[in-house]
């Protein structure tokens, strides 16, 4: 009997052993159901560098900012000519902006300001030309031979011609002076009286500066109109009586003329406005192709 109990407890033990072995499964699990870790990934922080131009890099500028001076600083391809219109309000504060240096330049060389004057508002446009716009050049002076300062390129009589470049505009009323005092066809104009600008304005003419027939009268009739002539009364200390004169002309385009600036030719008048240089002569009673600065033509 004691043999039979401790068989029984001996198979009750084995088998309380064997339920707490752990099941080996036989299937795969089902990844579906498995549950994946989140993957770690690293942050990559910028890497800070200050803004410095590698070699041969320039830095760019802001919008708005300008960078036009030319790395030589010497020499400017103008691009293209602006229209001059100029009023009897702009033509006055031109006067009033210049009349010393005028003054001053009488005083140093005997030039009459009067035709000092009288020459700068017609050949600048009462300084809305392009070449005392873009070089500060009133008279249109070109660099000749002896020139060795800044210049700029600007197609007049031929493509592309140098013209002088000034810093300010005082200096170009200078040159223009010493341009008369230093060359000997001029040398006439000097032994005229100062105050005569009737006869200094033909003796330009006679003397070459000009080509256009008109140009004396041009040039008187902006003297009177604007009467320069006193500014040459103050320098002498004479009394200047006023020359009565109509209502001063307006030089202004309207939808039918167009004011002549340096540049100019009839060729490149007719292409601007479409109509042929025989139909131009005929509308303005030209008898050739010369053109003066400041004339009005005819364009429809």
């Amino acid at each position: 009997m004691s043999k039979k109990l401790l068989m029984l407890f001996i198979l009750m033990a084995l088998y309380a052993c064997g339920s707490n072995q752990s099941v080996v499964r036989t299937t795969k699990p089902d990844p579906r159901k498995t549950a994946s870790a989140p993957t770690v990934q690293r942050e990559r922080k910028p890497i800070y560098r200050p803004n410095i131009p590698r070699k041969n890099e320039s830095v760019v500028q802001k919008a708005g900012s300008s960078a036009s001076q030319n790395a030589n600083g010497q020499t400017e391809v103008l691009e293209a000519t602006t229209r001059v219109k100029v009023t009897t309000e702009m033509v006055l504060a031109y006067i009033e902006k210049y009349k010393g240096v005028a003054k001053d330049n009488m005083v140093k060389t005997g030039i009459p300001a009067s035709i000092t004057m009288g020459q700068a508002i017609l050949e600048s446009g009462a300084g809305t030309g392009p070449l005392s716009v873009q070089a500060n050049n009133h008279f249109g002076i070109k660099c000749h031979k002896e020139w060795t300062g800044p210049s700029i390129r600007y197609t007049d009589d031929e493509e592309n011609e140098c013209f002088r470049k000034y810093d300010d505009p005082s200096n170009s009323f200078l040159d223009h002076s010493y341009f008369l005092t230093s060359r000997p066809r001029y040398a006439s104009l000097f032994q005229l009286e100062k105050s005569d600008y009737q006869a200094w304005a033909k003796g330009l003419k006679a003397a070459g500066y000009a080509t256009d027939p008109k140009y004396p009268d041009k040039l008187i009739a902006l003297i009177e109109r604007y009467q320069l002539q006193r500014f040459d009364a103050e320098v002498l200390g004479k009394e200047y009586t006023p020359i009565v004169k109509s209502q001063p002309i307006v030089y202004e385009n309207n939808p039918d003329t167009y004011t002549v600036v340096k540049g100019d030719t009839l060729y490149s008048i007719s292409k601007r406005f479409n109509i042929s240089i025989e139909d131009l002569k005929k509308k303005n009673n030209l008898t050739d192709n010369t053109l003066s600065l400041g004339q009005q033509i005819l364009v429809k």
